[in-house]
């Protein structure tokens, strides 16, 4: 045995099935960070529990590891193959509830996907985040307020969708710049209009690893029309969410789990004369309002806490809270 600080060290060797665990965790547990020892503590745990109870085979575990390689070599400064895999297993929707709790009133949140990018322009409310070309042309209102129905001004939003063909403007080999894809901001009502195009349903791009474990699960790739919603305020919890169009064919099989009630909206056509003339919109293009809510960091906090001590507490855990997150006692 050896001693390194108040962590005694076992001898790592002679390790069986029925040692490996405890033995892996002590050794881990010479970090000073307890988050850090928390969270490989639970890691290392339910590895091994999940190789026991599977008895994975050593071609089934190599198997992984190249299909993890494989992630890796395709992943692109436009391509996360990673983010797609963690929102094909669900962990993607999964992190964001936790970490982004809503009270009954306010806008729920859903995956950021794969596509979104750092260099969408800044628009002036009225403009078209969509060069000509792209789609069916589609006005959309918004309104940003607090839970207590205050209208927030300043509030950066980020959107972005594909074309009609289901692209996104990081598909394409030949992109000189972002397209369907824009920042706005909130006036002093809380407002925004601009205009895009009517969203499409698309496949998630399936031609590497994570769309071959999608064919081997029986799955489709496929995700529902939907636009993204990304909104920035300091104060304000950060809120990442979209909006789906009621009556699409996946409105209820999206391959990565993002669609909730509350946020599939009824297209209309703009049909109103008053519009056309104060947007500058025709009559025959299409309309979509959405009133958004956004939750205070001060909320959010109280949420998360809340939430997490008593998920814990239903599975049988109590380590110490710091911030809303559990961590490891170092004592």
């Amino acid at each position: 045995m050896l001693t390194n600080e108040n962590v005694t060290i076992p001898s790592l060797k002679d390790l069986t099935d029925d040692n490996i665990t405890e033995n892996t965790i002590i050794v881990n547990n010479q970090t000073s960070d307890p988050r850090l020892k928390y969270i490989f503590n639970r890691l290392v745990t339910h590895l091994h529990d999940f190789a026991r109870e599977t008895r994975l085979s050593t071609d089934e575990w190599m198997s992984a590891i190249m299909f993890l390689t494989q992630c890796g070599q395709i992943c692109s400064s436009t391509r996360q193959e990673f983010i797609l895999l963690s929102d094909v297993l669900g962990l993607s929707c999964l992190v964001d509830v936790m970490n982004h709790p809503k009270p009954p009133n306010a806008t729920n949140g859903t995956v950021l996907g794969p596509f979104h990018t750092q260099d969408a322009h800044e628009f002036k409310i009225g403009d078209s985040i969509c060069s000509s070309g792209k789609g069916e042309t589609c006005l959309v209102r918004c309104t940003v307020r607090d839970t207590s129905g205050i209208p927030i001004e300043g509030v950066s939003v980020d959107i972005w969708e594909t074309d009609d063909t289901g692209h996104y403007d990081t598909q394409y080999d030949d992109r000189t710049g972002p397209d369907c894809r824009g920042i706005l901001k909130s006036n002093k009502n809380g407002k925004i209009w601009f205009k895009a195009i009517r969203p499409v349903p698309y496949p998630i791009p399936h031609d590497g690893p994570v769309g071959k474990l999608l064919d081997k699960l029986g799955r489709h790739p496929y995700r529902p029309s939907h636009m993204h919603f990304m909104f920035h305020k300091p104060g304000y919890d950060a809120l990442v969410t979209s909006l789906y169009l009621k009556g699409d064919p996946y409105e209820t099989t999206d391959a990565v789990f993002g669609v909730k009630s509350s946020l599939i909206c009824e297209l209309q056509k703009v049909s109103n004369s008053n519009i056309t003339s104060e947007y500058g919109v025709d009559i025959d293009d299409w309309l979509l309002d959405y009133d958004f809510v956004l939750v205070s960091d001060q909320e959010a906090k109280k949420l998360k806490i809340q939430n997490a001590e008593k998920a814990l507490n239903n599975l049988g855990l109590n380590p110490i809270m710091v911030n809303g997150l559990p961590v490891a006692s170092l004592d």
